[in-house]
């Protein structure tokens, strides 16, 4: 047997969910896990389903192609159709801050994420150390903006070789081309804290401890050429107070942009995220 994800959006409109599972259970499949959504506002109709099929009968490009023609045509949707072993390849971008990329890579260490890390890529070399440490390649790239176009180059370069499905911004510190965006739509995530729009600059949490305030958070998106601005995966919040201090913040701070991004990467490897009009559907 092997088990697949389907994923679907498009017009609302009757009959879609029996219609795919009595597709499935024509073609001898058998449903493991189904979820729908429909946005009552944009009309619009997601759904997120397993089944297995048996290896013997199927194959993916096949079932692609049938689904295509004795379903998908008839609905006009927009769908993606993977295998459970198609484990994504994730590229890693960092610059110097190390936390996030420790807890990801420890994560994936202990086998928590579904995915693989062929290569991490950087604008400086003080993480090359880190990623000899768990054995994966790491790729110096200058970075600046007097360089972008050779750095952009070199970029797409390396994620081409390594054949990378979607790439994680682990606390890079440089601001994305709108090419790499856009070779990478919907496939860039990001993370950061969740002062923004109201403390930006290099130190927002000291900004933040002194105006006195009693949450702090972190949210993690896709990238979009709206800085900061693309479809929100996930999210969370610390309460704070008077008796802490700058460096609490700083270290509650760090902790939710850990977790928070472990979580956005999850989702996204396991195909439980869905973007649309500049949100996201995401399925449990």
């Amino acid at each position: 047997m092997q088990k697949i994800t389907i994923l679907i959006h498009c017009e609302d409109q009757k009959s879609i969910i029996a219609s795919v599972t009595n597709y499935i259970a024509s073609i001898d499949g058998n449903i493991i896990y189904l979820d729908q959504h429909v946005d009552a506002d944009e009309n619009v109709f997601f759904m997120r389903l397993e089944c297995e099929l048996r290896t013997d009968q199927w194959n993916l490009e096949s079932i692609k192609a049938h689904f295509k023609m004795n379903l998908a045509t008839k609905f006009n949707m927009a769908w993606e159709m993977y295998t459970l072993d198609q484990k994504p390849k994730m590229a890693l971008f960092v610059s110097k801050y190390d936390h996030c990329l420790y807890d990801i890579l420890g994560r994936y260490s202990a086998g928590e994420l579904p995915l693989e890390i062929p290569v991490i890529i950087s604008n400086h070399e003080d993480l090359e150390s880190v990623a000899a440490r768990f054995s994966i390649p790491f790729h110096y790239v200058p970075f600046t903006k007097d360089i972008k176009e050779i750095g952009e180059k070199a970029q797409l370069q390396l994620l081409e070789h390594y054949q990378i499905d979607f790439i994680v911004l682990a606390r890079y510190m440089q601001i994305i081309t709108p090419n790499l965006i856009a070779t990478y739509k919907n496939n860039i995530i990001n993370i950061h804290h969740s002062f923004l729009p109201a403390f930006p600059g290099a130190k927002p949490y000291h900004s933040a401890f002194k105006r006195g305030v009693k949450i702090i958070g972190a949210t993690s998106h896709y990238v979009t050429e709206g800085l900061d601005e693309g479809p929100i995966i996930e999210q969370d919040i610390a309460r704070v107070s008077h008796s802490h201090s700058i460096e609490d913040f700083i270290m509650k701070g760090r902790d939710l942009e850990r977790m928070v991004l472990a979580r956005a990467i999850k989702l996204h490897a396991e195909r439980k995220t869905m973007v649309y009009n500049n949100k996201t559907v995401v399925f449990s």
